[in-house]
């Protein structure tokens, strides 16, 4: 237990200063202000063996018996009414970081879902940080998390791309199952913050490598790379997407839906052309590819000078529709990766956006200002062959 003592100290001095910039910089999403730091100290200084059954012990110590006490004084307030009920359809896995449900940690939940279940597998997570780094293999298909909000309930981790040997695997959260769900609850890596052209900082909170994902008032919190929108087809509705560089990739087909898109690079001095942040580096590597990420009323506020998103690969492919940028567009708005080469093949469009960063007269030559033609393809679920597969919240 003193190795995992020391664990949680070192998370803490890590997410401290962290979430105390989420605080100071960017108020509106709250998500320090609704954390309970208690969260945390509980996790540094937990002296209780970590089993998902509590109902055999022995030779109990005073301070077993303290620890008793006050894990059944915490489960008195245990939330219970607000469990679903399983039912033909569903079955219900329940998380509670305190022992109050048949799992302490989310990974364990993971494993008990059966192997290719055609039901519904509900992992319902209880208020709290989850210091875990996160695994759903490709057999646990059908699984959904649900917290009890993104800024009350969140998985975190703080592995880099040095750390984890590479960008992909340095995800708090990686999920390569189909017909995955969350809903309610944050996803955060708390690396330390790079500065641009860091080497190996590179930190990931979620992968999303599953076909058929839905993600619902959802939070994902980093800095480079904090969302890999890996492959596959995903929603996101009503999301916090908060990095500097890069920080929603992948090669993946996804519709955003109202999502805030909020970027933490470092102020830049008024007047400055220094750019140091992008939003996005879709990954599309040819035109035979149906990939591309399609932002639909969303916003992009925050820090720094950034690009609405840079190309990754060759055929990169994004689309903003109706979403209000701030002044943190740089003017060129987007960039292809210093290849001029891929100015004839990557298809970065903009349709019917506002605020002071969504002034088109200095884009770059590349871009597109879509007329009603060519925008229809990305304006509705469609786009991502929502009735075969998504359903209702």
């Amino acid at each position: 237990m003193n190795n995992l003592n020391n664990l949680m100290t070192i998370a803490l001095s890590s997410l401290i200063p962290l979430l105390a910039f989420l605080l100071i910089n960017h108020p509106a999403p709250r998500f320090l202000s609704d954390l309970d730091f208690a969260f945390l100290r509980d996790h540094v200084t937990c002296r209780r063996h970590h089993h998902h059954h509590h109902h055999h012990r022995r030779h109990e110590s005073p301070a077993d018996e303290e620890d008793q006490a006050a894990s059944s004084s915490i489960c008195d307030m245990f939330p219970a009414s607000l469990l679903p009920t399983e039912t033909n359809t569903t079955s219900v896995f329940c998380v509670d970081r305190n022992g109050c449900c048949n799992f302490t940690t989310v990974q364990a939940a993971v494993d008990a879902v059966p192997n290719l279940s055609l039901k519904r597998n509900l992992i319902w997570i209880n208020s709290g940080i989850y210091y875990e780094k996160v695994m759903v293999p490709r057999s646990k298909q059908n699984v959904t998390f649900e917290g009890q909000g993104y800024t009350t309930t969140a998985i975190v981790w703080n592995d880099t791309a040095n750390s984890s040997h590479g960008t992909f695997y340095s995800a708090s959260v990686q999920v390569f199952s189909s017909n995955f769900i969350a809903k309610n609850i944050s996803f955060m890596n708390v690396a330390p913050i790079p500065g641009p052209g860091d080497v190996g900082a590179q930190a990931v909170a979620m992968r999303i490598g599953g076909d058929a994902a839905a993600f619902w008032s959802c939070g994902f919190f980093g800095a480079q790379d904090t969302l890999h929108d890996d492959r596959g087809r995903h929603y996101f509705k009503d999301c916090y997407i908060q990095g500097s560089i890069d920080f929603i990739f992948g090669n993946g087909r996804s519709f955003y839906e109202s999502c805030q898109l909020i970027s933490m690079a470092n102020p830049v001095p008024q007047g400055s052309k220094f750019v140091n942040g992008a939003v996005t580096a879709h990954g599309r590597a040819s035109a035979d590819e149906n990939s591309g990420f399609a932002f639909v009323n969303c916003s992009v506020a925050g820090t720094g000078r950034v690009w609405l998103g840079r190309a990754w690969r060759p055929f990169s492919r994004v689309v903003f529709v109706n979403t209000v940028m701030t002044d943190i567009i740089a003017p060129e708005g987007w960039n292809d990766f210093n290849d001029p080469a891929r100015d004839q093949t990557i298809f970065y469009g903009e349709y019917n956006c506002s605020g002071a960063g969504a002034n088109t007269g200095a884009r770059a030559p590349f871009v597109q200002r879509l007329n009603d033609t060519q925008v229809s393809p990305f304006l509705n679920l469609s786009f991502i062959d929502a009735d075969q597969w998504l359903h209702p919240y």
